[in-house]
């Protein structure tokens, strides 16, 4: 597409987003000043997590910590188990990270150029455009899930992904505007998430219909081209329920890994051959249910047995929490599971 062309797309598309933009909490009216924390928060709880999702957890968890000082205050368990089931724990912990750097060394006011946001802990590429662009105006070119689709049908971009990525963000800076960077991003977000569909795209709806290139072949579905995925290792596990009265035994997993430093139930190596009671968190009488728990993550899926036992008297590691409160522990999705089904069979 040539010069015209920028201006084909960004203002139909400008149009169409003052008309139909999602109403989202932390989006401003237009006009308002955005606030540049909730603009972060927001970016980084979306990364491959849904809106619906996403929007009560938001709301939760700016009333507990409104501002950059507040989040930098913040225990770091208290902000793991708020960070719960949202998965990608990694993003929790740089979370508060970038947090605490933005009090201590930018006067608690976020950066606003791409360069100074990269520096920050957890602000890649994506974040680093985004919030540059959405919190301060700044020209830049975003490119999630929902832009990579609509830039690749835009231009019929027909190499596969992930090859596809650098020609993609080439082609998103050809159509990015100067003004109304952070606009013209979430537009285009908008218009992947509610017209631009994976599957079914509503052509005839699409403020881009006249410039698309993937809808002029016919098949606008078939854009981006995507590599076939190899099949995902597949684990075995044991997760360990051990009582003692009314409580049960929490372990914090290991800083370094996968959910670490998250709350979680004890569980032994994750191996291709079901470990039985290896790593058992104490000598006792266990007893294995006959249900178990399946949870895939992003480069494995994993099948666990649940053995509950209990015991007379307190253990020194771990955490003791009260079963009726166990909610409040913040567990990882894959062990509030578990723990769904130890209650359930109680």
């Amino acid at each position: 597409m040539d010069a015209k062309h920028r201006i084909d797309i960004a203002t139909p598309l400008l149009d169409w987003y003052d008309r139909h933009r999602r109403d989202l909490p932390w989006r401003t009216a237009a006009g308002e000043t955005p606030d540049p924390y909730r603009v972060w928060l927001s970016e980084v709880m979306l990364q491959q997590t849904t809106v619906a999702t996403v929007r009560p957890r938001f709301t939760e968890w700016t009333r507990r910590w409104p501002t950059f000082a507040d989040l930098a205050a913040a225990d770091e368990a208290d902000v793991m188990a708020a960070w719960a089931g949202l998965g990608y724990y990694a993003r929790a912990r740089n979370l508060l990270a970038a947090a605490r750097t933005i009090a201590a060394a930018h006067g608690g006011q976020l950066p606003d150029t791409e360069a100074a946001l990269r520096a920050l802990p957890g602000f890649g590429d994506y974040t680093a455009a985004a919030v540059a662009a959405i919190a301060f105006g700044r020209r830049a070119v975003v490119v999630d899930a929902n832009v990579e689709r609509v830039v690749a049908r835009l231009f019929a971009i027909d190499a596969p992904l992930p090859g596809a990525r650098k020609a993609i963000r080439a082609a998103t800076d050809t159509i990015t505007p100067d003004d109304r960077a952070g606009d013209f991003a979430q537009a285009m977000m908008d218009l992947g998430a509610g017209i631009c569909s994976p599957r079914r795209p509503r052509c005839l709806l699409c403020p881009l219909n006249h410039a698309c290139l993937a809808q002029a072949t016919g098949a606008p579905e078939a854009f981006p081209v995507k590599k076939l995925k190899a099949e995902r290792p597949h684990r075995h596990g044991t997760i360990f329920w051990l009582q003692h009265g009314e409580a049960v035994l929490l372990v914090r997993r290991p800083e370094k890994g996968l959910l670490g430093g998250m709350r979680a139930l004890p569980t032994g190596a994750w191996s291709e051959e079901p470990p039985g009671l290896a790593d058992a968190p104490v000598a006792a009488e266990w007893r294995m249910l006959d249900e178990r728990v399946e949870h895939g993550f992003t480069h494995f899926t994993i099948d666990l047995s649940i053995a509950v036992a209990r015991v007379e008297s307190l253990l020194n590691d771990g955490e003791w929490w009260p079963i009726v409160r166990l909610h409040e522990a913040g567990l990882p999705t894959l062990f509030a599971k578990a723990a769904d089904v130890v209650r359930r069979r109680a």
